[in-house]
């Protein structure tokens, strides 16, 4: 039986910028990123006088909802959830500007509150990052909000009136140097963090999380800076360093000076510097270092609570292992199988730890990369594992670091222990060490046995039990059938695994 897929669109109009999100959704709730489009209409620009949303950007952003329908209409979307937060929220004119929307683009927009706002940005974090102790601080256009959380339970949530936009035209002063303005900001900003009493209680173990475009740009800057290997935004951590330097370049640049830098979207050059002080008042009010950049927040959060309702009540358990699912599915894995692998995997982890001595938390790399070990078969049978490497390290996979993620690749890619190719991994040097290689090599074995120990895809092989004596390891299988296909398959890997753990393989 075929899941049946739906097609959903998710359109967020924010003060600044608007995005459109393109999604597949199955029946079982596992959804892939289809496509996605951005604009910088500025719906919230000069509304800091009257109230009133200009004509000119009510054109700029209906120009951009006809294109955002446009692109929904040639992929065939058949349902279309629009939200615009802060600015359309405040204006004076929000009825008739809802009505022209809904007239000339065909999209009903649903203006969120505060509150839905904020909540949205949550669930888009708590089901997208192994956290378990958060602050996150998302500085939009027009508003900034503010969610602690502990233990995957919403503690507080502050929403302040302004964003990078309303700051910039607040502190907009002909005769003050842009260095004078972030410092006008962040001190304003200070002083609006003081009146909100529960910022006083947060735990001082607590991570800073950072959501929204304005982190985005950080994360690009500061990548650029340290010419770091990745691509992936969510779950970057820009060290406390790395953000003060970047912080320190932009706020004392004039606006062509600024839109030089790389990273930098042009379209925001003018409004990042007061992001980065609301940044910076905040890191220093909060006494907080290091920032986590989510990719995720309202449009993922308004996806899970689509996609999986079950998370309004309760957010996703295992961030992981939803996030591997999604992937596996995706990709057409044998679950049934695929389990099984993982399975053997870790049991073989658990049963050889007195000879790999790897802790306990490393087992998180091995199950990505036995989870995904087979999706480069969708690419070519030969040399499948270097395709699921390359696999690994672009899928979006939630609740797994930057390392975690570059480790599980070159395991799953490790098809023999001389496979590690020294260029592909200079280029993370800034991620894995060459204590490293020793994890690589004997993790990617144990996936290998494991591989083999479930080749007739029938779970024959239901458990492992490993005795060390003296020089060998004895490998005792418990079955439910015929392995011999199984045991014949995984004694080929017996000479690496002698090479590597320093130990002869027998298989029972």
């Amino acid at each position: 039986m075929v899941d049946k897929l739906e097609k959903i669109a998710i359109i967020d109009l924010g003060s600044n910028t608007a995005r459109l999100l393109l999604v597949s959704i199955k029946d079982n709730g596992h959804f892939q990123i289809i496509d996605q489009l951005k604009e910088a209409p500025r719906i919230g620009e000069g509304m800091e006088k009257d109230g009133f949303l200009k004509p000119a950007r009510i054109q700029e952003t209906i120009k951009t909802l006809k294109m955002f329908r446009k692109l929904c209409d040639a992929n065939g979307i058949e349902r279309i959830i629009a939200v615009a937060t802060a600015a359309v929220r405040k204006a004076l004119n929000q009825r008739s500007f809802l009505d022209e929307v809904s007239a000339t683009c065909g999209i009903k927009l649903r203006v969120l509150s505060a509150e839905e706002e904020a909540i949205y940005v949550y669930r888009g974090v708590i089901n997208t990052m192994d956290i378990p102790k958060g602050i996150v601080l998302e500085i939009g256009g027009g508003s900034t909000k503010i969610v602690y959380y502990n233990r995957r339970n919403l503690l507080n949530y502050a929403t302040l009136p302004f964003g990078s936009i309303t700051l910039t035209e607040m502190f907009a002063q002909e005769n003050l140097s842009p260095a004078e303005q972030t410092n006008r900001i962040e001190k304003f900003f200070t002083e609006q963090l003081e009146k909100i009493e529960w910022l006083k209680e947060v735990d001082p173990e607590t991570q800073m999380i950072g959501v929204g475009g304005s982190f985005r740009n950080l994360c690009r800057m500061t990548k650029i800076m340290k010419k770091y290997p990745l691509k992936n935004i969510h779950n970057y951590v820009v060290k406390n360093d790395d953000f003060n330097h970047a912080y320190n370049l932009i706020s004392g640049l004039d606006l062509d000076k600024k839109k030089k830098i790389k990273g930098l979207s042009s379209g925001r050059a003018d409004i990042l510097p007061a992001a980065f002080a609301a940044m910076s008042a905040f890191k220093k009010y909060m006494g907080l270092g290091d920032i986590v950049i989510s990719g995720s927040g309202l449009r993922t959060g308004i996806l899970f609570n689509y996609a999986m309702p079950s998370t309004i009540e309760k957010p996703v358990s295992d961030v992981l292992t939803n996030s591997l699912s999604d992937v596996a599915d995706f990709n057409g894995l044998n679950i049934k199988h695929t389990e099984a692998v993982v399975s053997l995997s870790i049991q073989l982890f658990k049963q050889l730890r007195v000879l790999h001595k790897f802790p306990r938390q490393y087992l998180k790399i091995l199950k990505v990369a036995s989870y995904l070990y087979e999706t480069g078969k969708n690419v070519s049978f030969y040399n499948f594992e270097k395709h699921s490497g390359y696999i690994i390290l672009n899928s979006n996979i939630y609740g797994i670091s930057h390392r975690d993620l570059v480790l599980a690749s070159f395991v799953a890619s490790n098809n023999a222990i001389e496979d590690i190719n020294q260029f592909d991994w200079t280029r993370y040097r800034d991620l894995v060490s060459d204590e490293d290689i020793d994890v690589v090599k004997k993790m990617g074995v144990m996936l290998r046995i494991a591989y083999c120990l479930d080749r007739s895809l029938s779970s024959v092989v239901k458990g492992i039990n490993c005795d060390i004596l003296g020089d060998s390891v004895i490998m005792k299988t418990e079955l439910d059938g015929d392995a011999t296909l199984e045991i014949n398959s995984a004694m080929e890997i017996s000479d690496d695994f002698r090479k590597i753990f320093r130990k002869n393989l027998e298989i029972l």
